[in-house]
């Protein structure tokens, strides 16, 4: 039977998440805070965690950063729809945390009725991801060991190795980083179009971490995430990487070295592309696959309307959004990259787009970057 353990401070809430998992067959434990919430997962190795963020004697930001390092497991954040809560959220994911949800915005409130369906939906979804996925991004640990800094050394002056989150990826592990755009040129006006769901923000921090500025490439990210929260994760991004990252807008140009998040709540299209240039617009078309933004809907219409090169990538997540743009992006000369099984949290959509096969090459997550590389390179060399 698999066990999901609830944190909530709220009374409340753990008895309407608590009763919904138990009367689907789930084995329920529950905690009042972040303190307890660790000791339960010591006690009772569950499968899930739904986390609450804002809480007193220790937060969801410090439990996960507390169990991450010391017993690995699928947590799943609830997060209000506010410019904190989204910080807040995406820095629990940054942590470890895979996946999260709206919470209801109060204890009497019609929201409660529609978290049903989605609980379910995810904790079921998350419950097979590999806990190894999990580990905070190297992007993630090295700005969180610089904001903390002195805060976090010890008293004989050595670093403590929580003050990362937990066991993140070094730059020295990462086939990635040892990409040297010295040793050869790249062609010019690339188009790589990232797209993921469940697991994602953390996979695309490493991914625009590790991507050379030197390609000079425009890059279009299609998360699935709402709209409170996308300003938030491009704005993460931006500081994170060399790229120029923002939230798209309608009729927003981008051109080399540029990184467009779409919109929560919007498709993103390529309205038209010339030369070094790209412009996209915003659509509130119909949803694709049950999603707005779709990543069907960005790569297709950069096959249609972009020369190559161009490079498709599909992410972890749930579901198929995302196939038939690898597919449009191939049939367009363009080169399709999936990230592999061993290293996505949910396979769903690189297993879809595998599947059609139309993708040139499947890669673990920390290879992805050098893989962008390779396919953009006007001298191809074989990384790991």
């Amino acid at each position: 039977m698999t066990s999901v353990l609830v944190v909530d401070d709220s009374q409340f809430m753990r008895t309407v998440i608590g009763n919904v998992l138990a009367e689907h067959g789930y084995d329920v434990h529950r905690a009042s805070d972040g303190r307890r919430a660790v000791e339960a997962v010591r006690k009772h190795d569950p499968d899930v965690v739904t986390m609450d963020v804002q809480m007193p004697e220790m937060d969801g930001i410090e439990a996960v950063s507390e169990i991450m390092a010391t017993h690995p497991t699928r947590i799943v954040m609830l997060s209000a729809h506010t410019r904190e809560g989204a910080e807040e959220t995406l820095e629990a994911l940054a942590r470890g945390a895979v996946d999260f949800l709206a919470k209801p915005s109060g204890e009497v409130s019609t929201d409660i009725a529609g978290l049903k369906d989605r609980l379910l939906e995810t904790v079921e979804a998350v419950a097979d991801a590999d806990v190894a996925t999990l580990a905070p991004s190297r992007a993630a640990a090295a700005a969180h060991r610089a904001s903390a800094g002195a805060a976090d050394r010890s008293a004989d002056g050595t670093t403590d190795p929580r003050s990362s989150g937990g066991a993140a990826t070094t730059a020295s592990d990462d086939p990635a980083a040892g990409i040297d755009p010295a040793e050869g040129s790249f062609n010019e006006h690339p188009t790589i179009v990232v797209g993921a769901s469940t697991g994602g923000p953390k996979i695309v921090e490493g991914i625009l971490y590790d991507l050379p500025i030197e390609l000079d490439a425009r890059v279009l990210v299609v998360q699935h995430m709402p709209a409170e929260f996308t300003d938030r994760l491009a704005a993460r991004l931006d500081e994170l990487c060399e790229y120029d990252v923002r939230e798209a807008s309608d009729g927003d140009r981008i051109s080399g070295g540029e990184v467009l998040i779409a919109r929560g709540d919007r498709h993103m299209e390529v309205a038209h592309a010339s030369g070094d240039r790209l412009r996209v617009r915003l659509t509130e078309d119909e949803r694709v696959h049950g999603v707005r933004p779709a990543i069907d809907v960005t790569m297709r219409s950069a096959a249609e309307r972009v020369d190559p090169p161009l490079v498709g990538v599909a992410l972890t997540g749930m579901g198929k959004d995302g196939a038939a743009g690898i597919s449009a992006i191939k049939a367009a000369g363009g080169t399709t990259i999936a990230q592999d099984e061993a290293s996505s949290p949910v396979f769903g959509i690189p297993r879809q787009a595998i599947e059609t096969g139309d993708v040139d090459r499947v890669l673990p997550a920390g290879e992805i970057a050098a893989g962008i590389t390779d396919a953009l390179s006007t001298e191809v060399e074989t990384h790991g």
